[in-house]
Order: structure tokens, then C-alpha cells, then sequence
């Protein structure tokens, strides 16, 4: 077994943020260096990278690793972390996880009161500023395994998330990119059939727009679509958007930035340790997202672990 380290494992994404994360990140190694952080860093070159050079790191003794990016680059570290700690049998406590936001979406740092900037975050590295949170597993069609640090969805969540990740593909950048995905999906999402269990229980089985769950109060840029979530409590929270007249939904969209969305009387809302989620046809076998990126099908079994990791935390 390699020999704990105690320098922090920076795994930097250079393509998050529009592609400003280096003229950013070479004033954050400065500010790290002089905080006394010590501090080694790893490049990403292509997607899913991260994954490797996390569950690398883990391998090698650090406990202490850090996503330089966005959301999807935590995900990533996330899963790496996690996934080895599931194949080694360490418990993921041993572990301290933190997030540079330079992306272009940084929603779990606002569940975990961490300021949106770079040199903020530096002073909470270099302070020991930590607290937990926990640790949600994922399985999907044909047992795929994902680890979800903010939330998840599917209808309209993730063909949003997919067409934003197509246009980013495709090199496009900006705020437009987000507004053209609401607005085309808006336009063109049919309702797919689904069955929920939460504990074991059937709360909800006929169509539906939507579906949230997650650890994180935050998504879509400022959205609370599960308002109520406490990312260190051991639940899920989840939000149902049912089939319903369009002009009846559009009137509930100003709660999902009030963080009333729980309120609505169209909404089906609870919280959970586990949560199943089964297509009820072969059509509505839906993409799913994890923290922004798009990663397999319908059915999903979500699960808060009982095991937690050390996050940063204001």
C-alpha cells in the first residue's frame, strides 16, 4: 500500500470555463504557493480523464484532490475517488475533496456556501475549511456505476444537459448556448412514462415531464428544483414535474427560483434514502444526468450510501 501524502492532488481541466481555466489557474498555483499549500497538479486531455488521474492519485496515497473546472469536473474526481474506494474497500472519510470553480456551471459550491471565487477558495483550502458530505451511488441500464455530488435527472433535465454538452462539443461557448437548449427543448419534450419507488414505496407511476433528485439544493444555474436537499443528512430529495397543459407548468417556473418549487400542488416531492426510477415502456427509457453530463439510461437506482466524504465547505 503506498505511503499516505499529504500534498493536495490539483486535477485540472484546461478546457472548463470557456477555456479561461489557465489564465486563471496559473495566478491560483501563486496564491497556492504562497498560502504554504503544497500541491502537486495533473492535466486533463480529454473527457473522462479525470476519472483515471483521481482513482490514480487515490492509488498513489493522496487523500487531499481537488477538480480545477466546473461541475462536470467534480463529477468526474468525484466518481474517481469513489470508485476506487469501492474496489480497495477504503472508506471514502479518508478523503478531501474540493473544487476551483473555473466552469461554466459551479452549482454545488453554492449548497456548500463556497463563494464563486478562485482566491476565496485558496483561503478555505489553505484554512482546513471542510465539512461532509454524502456519498450517492448510481446504477443504471447494464450496471452502470456514476456518483452523483449535486443531482440528477431525466426528461427534461437531461435533454437540456445534452443539448448544451452537443453545442460545447461543436466549440460553442456562452450564456446563449443554455437559453437555446430551454428554449428548443421547452418546445419539443414529450412526457415519458416512468414508475418511482422511494424507500421501497410507490409514489408515483403514469407520465411525466420531469425528474430530480440529488444531494444539492442548486442546478441549472440558479435553479432549486429540490429545495429542500441537505447534501450531508443521508437522503435524497426528488421532484416530480407530472404530465400536465403546458400553460399550467410555465405559471410554476418563477418557483423553481423561489425555492418554493416543493409548494406547488402539480408537484410530487419527498425525500429518501433510496430511489428507483423504471421506464414504463421501452420508449421512455430516458437519458439520464449526473451533475450536468449525460450518462447513461433509464432504469436508475439511486442510493445514499451511509458513507460520506470530507468536502469544502465555508
Amino acid at each position: 500500500m503506498s505511503k499516505t501524502k499529504t500534498e493536495w492532488y490539483f486535477i485540472v481541466n484546461p478546457r472548463a470555463g470557456s477555456g479561461k481555466t489557465m489564465s486563471e489557474w496559473v495566478p491560483a498555483e501563486h496564491l497556492l504557493e504562497q498560502k504554504g499549500v503544497s500541491f502537486v497538479t495533473a492535466m486533463t486531455d480529454h473527457q473522462k480523464h479525470a476519472i483515471n488521474l483521481a482513482r490514480e492519485a487515490a492509488a498513489a496515497g493522496y487523500r487531499r484532490i481537488a477538480a480545477v473546472g466546473g461541475d462536470g469536473s467534480l463529477h468526474e474526481v468525484l466518481g474517481g475517488i469513489c470508485s476506487w474506494c469501492d474496489e480497495t474497500g477504503t472508506p471514502p472519510e479518508e478523503f478531501y475533496l474540493a473544487v476551483v470553480p473555473i466552469g461554466s456551471g459551479n452549482d454545488w459550491i453554492k449548497s456548500c456556501r463556497v463563494p464563486d471565487s478562485v482566491s476565496d477558495v485558496i483561503e478555505l483550502i489553505a484554512r482546513g475549511s471542510f465539512g461532509r458530505m454524502d456519498v450517492v451511488r448510481a446504477t443504471s441500464r447494464d450496471g452502470k456505476v456514476a456518483y452523483v455530488a449535486n443531482g440528477c435527472g431525466i426528461g427534461f433535465d437531461s435533454h437540456v444537459c445534452d443539448r448544451v454538452n452537443r453545442q460545447k462539443d461543436r466549440g460553442l461557448r456562452g450564456k446563449m448556448i443554455y437559453l437555446n437548449a430551454l428554449r428548443y427543448t421547452i418546445f419539443h419534450l414529450k412526457p415519458i412514462g416512468i414508475a418511482v419507488l422511494a424507500d421501497g414505496a410507490e409514489v408515483f407511476s403514469s407520465e411525466a415531464y420531469s425528474l430530480a433528485a440529488g444531494n444539492g439544493a442548486w442546478s441549472g444555474g440558479g435553479m432549486r428544483q429540490v429545495p429542500l436537499a441537505v447534501n450531508d443528512d443521508g437522503m435524497l430529495d426528488y421532484m416530480i414535474v407530472p404530465k400536465a397543459k403546458l400553460r399550467t407548468l410555465v405559471k410554476e417556473i418563477p418557483r423553481l427560483f423561489s425555492g418554493t418549487v416543493h409548494e406547488s400542488s402539480l408537484i410530487v416531492y419527498g425525500k429518501c434514502r433510496t430511489l428507483q426510477i423504471a421506464p414504463l415502456d421501452e420508449a421512455s427509457a430516458d437519458i439520464i444526468e449526473y451533475d450536468g453530463e449525460v450518462e447513461g439510461r433509464l432504469p436508475v437506482s439511486l442510493e445514499a450510501t451511509g458513507s460520506q466524504i470530507n468536502v469544502l465547505k465555508a
